[in-house]
């Protein structure tokens, strides 16, 4: 069941995602060549408790580490560890942080030092393409406008679509109903309305969109070591629009 949030909750909710953010701001200064992901993941779960909050990831499901850490051609749910980043990869860092109950969750991708022009070229488009599903959301609109939106900006740039992986809803767990894909028909799926909370996560690869899950169980990579990029957001519905709850103010439709 799909739920609707009251205010209360939305603010919630929000505490939730300005943390995120907050998390995001913090860590982006260390994405830097010769650090380790787990030495990542114990800055951001410091910072986070730090702000009266819990690490959404830690233990959901059995994931080990507060932070998803994805190296080049890994979509999703990197395990942090001892591999140190190098000049030149790029990191998608999912960040989930949890606030009296309430969840936010956000990921980014970041390049370290120099990137290649593939690399850039794919940050660029995975996030444009964020934006591009986010600005279909309003009530009386559907879930499938969002996807079709991410999908047609995908393939408009030559870019695969993971459609094994999907956005979802947030709210006291961190994964609620509906799932959002980043594909789809215009018109179809369930229909938003205001007091909904989504997370939109374009998860776009630079070569062929088909994945495998590695040996740990969790980490999922393109077939084709091509690289991925992951952007983002959680939002709510709003009576005109949406609004970013996984941002520091709360920013009204981007």
């Amino acid at each position: 069941m799909i739920s609707i949030k009251s205010e209360r909750e939305i603010e919630l909710l929000a505490e939730a995602g300005k943390v995120v953010y907050q998390t995001h701001c913090y860590l982006k200064p260390f994405v830097k060549a010769g650090i380790t992901t787990k030495q990542l993941d114990k800055l951001a779960e410091d910072f986070i408790r730090s702000k009266g909050c819990l690490p959404s990831f830690k233990g959901y499901e059995g994931f080990p580490s507060t932070l998803c850490t994805s190296i080049n051609s890994e979509v999703v749910h990197g395990i942090p560890g001892n591999r140190k980043l190098k000049n030149g990869d790029i990191i998608s860092i999912d960040i989930g942080a949890c606030f009296k109950g309430y969840h936010g969750d956000s990921a980014w991708t970041y390049a370290v030092g120099e990137v290649s022009s593939d690399a850039k070229y794919i940050m660029e488009h995975t996030e444009k393409s964020l934006f591009v599903g986010l600005n279909e959301i309003k009530p009386g609109a559907r879930i499938g406008d969002i996807g079709a939106a991410i999908e047609e900006y995908a393939k408009k740039h030559h870019l695969g679509v993971v459609k094994e992986l999907v956005g979802h809803g947030v709210g006291t767990t961190v994964h609620e109903e509906p799932d959002v894909p980043n594909y789809g028909s215009r018109g179809t799926g369930p229909i938003l309305k205001e007091g909904m909370v989504i997370a939109v996560e374009p998860m776009l690869t630079l070569g062929s969109p088909e994945i495998v899950i590695l040996d740990n169980d969790w980490t999922i990579e393109t077939e084709d070591y091509s690289l991925s990029a992951h952007y983002e957001h959680t939002v709510a519905v709003t009576k005109d629009g949406y609004r970013i709850l996984t941002f520091d103010k709360g920013g009204q439709n981007g």
